[in-house]
């Protein structure tokens, strides 16, 4: 950063000493066990994240009738709790034993128990025992995996069916644990037609939250649809909480799964993630998670007996990995840049903090920025938002909101500001901490200043006003 003088680095924080945060992490599959969590679960904490996005694997722990096998997903479970990290649960996927589609996909992906009364029973009974079992430990449960996308609703999407499958589910899981909390929707296809019928069967009435997923380079485009989503949500269920349960990208161009085939890098990665999870803390939603922990195959579309229909690598993790010959996340699970930022995020944006308006103007002053030799930027295609404390500390996120696979972006701006204490320019991608030089910072001594030629970015800086980096 030209003109600034590092200070300091954003300190990194166990989740273990982490009480409270809305900044979450995936770690999906392991119902088709293609990773080793034990490799992962360190590497994990020391991110600092809360929430862990986990899936039951039906098909995994029941393989006879009526006979549950625990032991895979209690490892877990208490390995993830004991370092601090709070797992919530997707409910999923199918079950051969039940389902004869199910005996076809791989990790019976895709296949609802929703055909026979057999296959009902079988999954309530599922359900009830797992909450069960967990009570205490989880809390919260969500229903399926983007059952509004054919690949995991394959016999064809349908939101009548899925809302009736939420209300049958939210009785057996709180049959199981009277005080579950249960997600509704995990929707990716933006489709409010789908949702509007899942509505349509009443299950709003049976949903704590509703889940979203939002894979695409635009993180502006949230702001929107969460704006939708509220509004329907709340019509039917005005108690009812948003969570955004999978946003991410690649960290190369050849990987399988969303956003596939663009020319994403390790740096756009991490810049992806800081505008998405930023953009997150500005929707005000209950917690975010960002998909995913681990490069993987992403074995939505596999069948049973041919290994290349689901040797589709993803590259979505910020951790890294090699892959074996049936495709299984191998080799040292090494940090990516996006891990580092990730890191930041959770650090920066831990415990009480609210999201609010703070008395800061953009204004572009009447000569050249010295720095790009021209009028410096104004505030259009400004994304910016505020955070207080309680202790009244306050942070200022801004960045331009530029087409990642294509731009680079630097430049300057300017700003008003009338907030005391100390000011610090934070670098989210690198955690890098700056203080601002005095030929930067205009002061009438009366409780307004100008900051002068600021950074501006790609991706997200963050200026705090006294100790709200704890």
């Amino acid at each position: 950063m030209n003109n600034l003088r590092k200070i300091g680095q954003v300190t990194p924080v166990h989740s273990s000493q982490v009480k409270k945060s809305v900044i979450g992490l995936g770690f999906e599959k392991l119902d088709r066990a293609v990773f080793d969590p034990e490799k992962a679960y360190d590497k994990v904490a020391e991110l600092g994240v809360k929430w862990i996005r986990i899936q039951s694997g039906w098909a995994r722990t029941e393989k006879e009738k009526g006979v549950y096998d625990f032991e895979w997903l209690d490892g877990i479970v208490n390995n993830l709790l004991e370092r601090g990290l709070e797992p919530w649960m997707c409910l999923c996927y199918g079950n051969g034993l039940y389902t004869p589609k199910a005996r076809e996909a791989f990790g019976a992906v895709g296949c609802p128990p929703i055909h026979t009364e057999e296959e009902r029973t079988a999954w309530h009974d599922y359900v009830k025992t797992l909450t069960a079992r967990y009570k205490g430990k989880i809390q919260w449960y969500e229903v399926w995996n983007e059952p509004d996308g054919d690949w995991c609703w394959k016999h064809g999407a349908n939101g009548k069916e899925y809302g009736e499958f939420v209300k049958a589910t939210a009785c057996a899981a709180k049959a199981g644990d009277a005080d579950a909390k249960i997600i509704g929707g995990s929707t990716c296809v933006r489709s409010i037609e789908w949702l509007n019928d899942v509505f349509s069967t009443g299950a709003g009435a049976s949903m704590d939250a509703l889940t979203y997923h939002a894979y695409t380079p635009d993180e502006a485009s949230s702001f929107n649809r969460v704006r939708a989503l509220k509004g329907l949500c709340h019509a039917h269920n005005p108690a009812m909480e948003i969570i955004q349960g999978e946003t991410g990208c690649q960290s190369r161009h050849d990987g399988a799964g969303a956003l596939r085939g663009a020319a994403w890098t390790p740096e756009r990665q991490a810049k992806f993630m800081a505008r998405h999870m930023l953009a997150d803390l500005f929707d005000e939603v209950k917690f975010a998670s960002y998909f995913s922990c681990m490069d993987m195959i992403e074995a939505l579309n596999g069948k049973v007996g041919d290994k290349s229909s689901y040797l589709d690598y993803g590259y979505f993790g910020v951790l890294a990995a090699e892959f074996d010959e049936d495709g299984i996340s191998s080799g040292e699970y090494k940090p990516k840049k996006s891990y580092y930022t990730l890191q930041n995020i959770a650090a920066l944006f831990r415990e009480d903090f609210s999201f609010t308006a703070l008395p800061i103007d953009f204004y572009c002053i009447g000569e050249n920025s010295p720095l790009i030799l021209r009028r410096e930027d104004d505030d259009k295609n400004l994304l910016s938002g505020g955070f207080r404390r309680p202790d009244g500390s306050c942070a200022f996120a801004y960045w331009r909101s530029t087409e990642l696979l294509t731009t680079s972006y630097e430049s300057t701006i300017s700003l008003e500001v009338a907030l005391p204490g100390e000011v610090k320019l934070v670098d989210i991608l690198d955690g890098s901490v700056y203080a601002l030089p005095q030929e930067m910072i205009e002061d009438n001594g009366r409780g307004h200043r100008k900051f002068i030629h600021l950074p501006l970015r790609d991706y997200p800086l963050l200026l705090t006003f006294g100790d709200f980096i704890l």
